[in-house]
């Protein structure tokens, strides 16, 4: 790269002003500017620190000749656009049509739109193929429209290292690349110009990849401080007729958060067993998931996050909770009992329990922060994958072990004390118990040895045939799968006769189909009644074998049959090669191998 080191933030304007280095090279190609705004500036110090000789058109080259660096050629835009191949169309579409008048100057030239829009989908087209509609003879490219000011000036490693491009001339494609590449981004290609309306939409997104984890998070606050409203506040004022209200903004809040902490830590693993189970009932990794549960594996890492979140506020809440005015009056309140009766208040059970609850917690919390930090980007690409995955799997179940301790050793026998069934309803943690148990259990299950070697096997590439899940044969080993086939063929040789007509079903269909596939018989004459077909199944040694149809009046010369399509559509499915047909005196005949 012709700069220096672009992990550095760049020089302010009076070091560039005075910095020789960043004199660009003599050979160095030259890169034209239209807009001095923020952008501009920002575009043009990076472009000269990297080597480029850049040339800025204003149309007012005097005013603003001050705010670029001294290395920078500030003039008209005529000007500008003379000595540049490539011109950074940094304005507003809004004034696009101000560059009418230099529709010559700017013909054959590439012109890289660099736009933004103020809404998604605010026009009908893109800013991109707006502008290539008003210069037709210019070459539009759309790129470093994700990129901020800010992350021109401060480099690549403190922003978004990506740079979208789409355009329709390959070779003007190139050149931004080459650009983005020199200014230390990651040029990304988008394809044709068409795809501009869709970079013009990311930097307007807010959080996309945040509102099911958000929603779901609200979701699950709202139900939880609902349920402990009901049990801490509703329930004494109703019953007892005592006013405790002034739990709602600190002591409710606090209980709710490590509820819904909890959750979404087990949420963040559920899809892994759902997508383990779905693996094992299918007995293959290339079945594509459902769309819920694909959706829901996306957005592992932002639920992660939220959970830390939610138990950092936690921790804090708890921390202020002697703070507060009403802790103190009742901390005075039983002080004066204690004075009262003279009895010990010391109860060792409860001594104990507070100090492995307290503990647990820290150490939940000292994981779910390790987890967060290594998910961000910086921390994540400096990990190769083993360690991610040790980090993020491994050490995240131990998280969501310890903090199932934690909810066990905080609830300790409060689960079968009858005077805390307020309304009938169970304590709060025993309700976030039922995902993380259930969760535990089943990675308990899958690390079996038995499960484990299995599931690996499908990971590995390891499938069962369709053909084999037909007959019902769920071996794994070659040896164990023959042995089960043989057995099935045994049953069912004795029921087979060469030469005569017998009604099968179409699933039997498929296991004569299989074993005739495999053994060599005679002539067999299938006849299935619920399909109306009547079939002859003629096998050669070779292994292929020919089916013919017998009940030629229901088909017609276009083989549009709806009784013979299936056993083709059906045949393929189970493996069988649909080589071809061709209509003979006593029906058609369909090639299998």
């Amino acid at each position: 790269m012709p700069g220096g080191d672009m992990a550095k933030p760049l020089l302010d304007h009076q070091n560039a002003d005075s910095n020789s280095s960043l004199a660009p090279a003599a050979e160095s190609r030259t890169i034209g500017i239209l807009g001095s705004g923020d952008f501009a500036r920002s575009l043009s110090m990076r472009l000269v620190c990297s080597g480029f000789k850049v040339v800025v058109g204003s149309r007012n080259p005097k005013r603003n000749a001050s705010l670029f660096p001294s290395a920078v050629e500030v003039t008209v835009q005529a000007d500008a656009i003379k000595k540049a191949d490539i011109v950074f169309v940094a304005i507003f579409r809004e004034h696009y049509t101000t560059l009418y008048d230099l529709n010559s100057e700017l013909s054959g030239k590439i012109l890289v739109d660099v736009s933004n829009n103020a809404e998604i989908n605010h026009h009908k087209e893109s800013n991109a193929e707006y502008l290539a509609s008003l210069f037709p003879a210019c070459t539009v490219v759309k790129g470093f429209n994700v990129i901020s000011s800010w992350t021109l000036q401060s480099g690549p490693r403190d922003g978004n290292k990506q740079v979208f491009i789409c355009c329709d001339n390959q070779e003007a494609k190139q050149a931004v690349a080459e650009i983005a590449h020199a200014l230390g981004f990651t040029p990304v290609d988008m394809g044709a110009l068409f795809s501009a309306r869709e970079i013009e939409n990311i930097p307007l997104r807010l959080l996309p990849a945040w509102k099911i984890p958000v929603f779901l998070a609200l979701g699950l606050f709202l139900c939880f401080y609902t349920y402990n409203f009901i049990r801490q506040v509703l329930h004494p004022y109703i019953r007892e007729k005592k006013n405790k209200f002034y739990k709602i903004p600190v002591e409710i809040v606090n209980t709710t958060l490590p509820c819904v902490a909890y959750v979404m830590l087990s949420l963040v693993y559920l899809p892994g067993v759902l997508a383990a189970i779905f693996q094992l009932y299918h007995c293959t990794k290339y079945r594509r998931f459902p769309d819920w549960l694909d959706q829901w594996l996306q957005h592992r890492k932002q639920i992660g996050l939220l959970s830390f979140f939610c138990a950092a506020l936690h921790a804090v809440y708890s921390l202020c909770l002697p703070m507060r005015r009403s802790h103190r009056y009742l901390l005075l309140n039983e002080a004066v009992k204690q004075v009262e009766k003279k009895t010990d208040a010391w109860v060792e059970e409860e001594v104990w329990r507070m100090e492995i609850y307290i503990s647990f917690g820290i150490m939940a919390l000292g994981l779910l922060s390790l987890l967060a930090i290594t998910s961000l980007p910086s921390i994540s690409n400096s990990l190769n994958w083993r360690e991610f995955s040790f980090v993020q799997s491994t050490l995240g179940f131990v998280a969501l072990v310890i903090s199932t301790l934690h909810t066990l050793t905080y609830g300790w026998t409060r689960a079968f004390d009858e005077n805390q069934y307020k309304f009938y309803l169970p304590p709060t943690f025993t309700l976030t118990l039922l995902v993380p148990c259930t969760i535990i259990l089943a990675k308990l299950f899958f690390h079996l040895s038995c499960m484990n070697q299995r599931l690996q096997r499908i990971r590995n590439g390891w499938e069962r045939s369709r053909l084999q899940a037909r007959l019902g044969i769920k071996g794994e080993e070659d040896g164990t799968v023959k042995e089960k086939m043989n057995k099935k063929i045994v049953s069912f040789k004795s029921s087979l006769n060469p030469g005569d007509s017998m009604g099968i079903t179409m699933q039997q269909f498929y296991i004569y189909l299989f074993i005739i596939k495999h053994h060599t018989f005679q002539e067999v004459k299938l006849i299935m009644p619920e399909s109306n077909v009547t079939v002859c199944i003629l096998p050669f040694c070779d292994g292929s074998c020919i089916l013919v149809n017998r009940n030629r009046n229901a088909c017609n010369t276009h083989f549009q049959d709806s009784r013979i399509n299936p056993l083709i559509n059906d045949a393929e499915k189970n493996s069988l090669n649909f080589l071809g047909l061709h209509q003979v005196a006593t029906g058609w005949v369909l090639y299998f191998l």
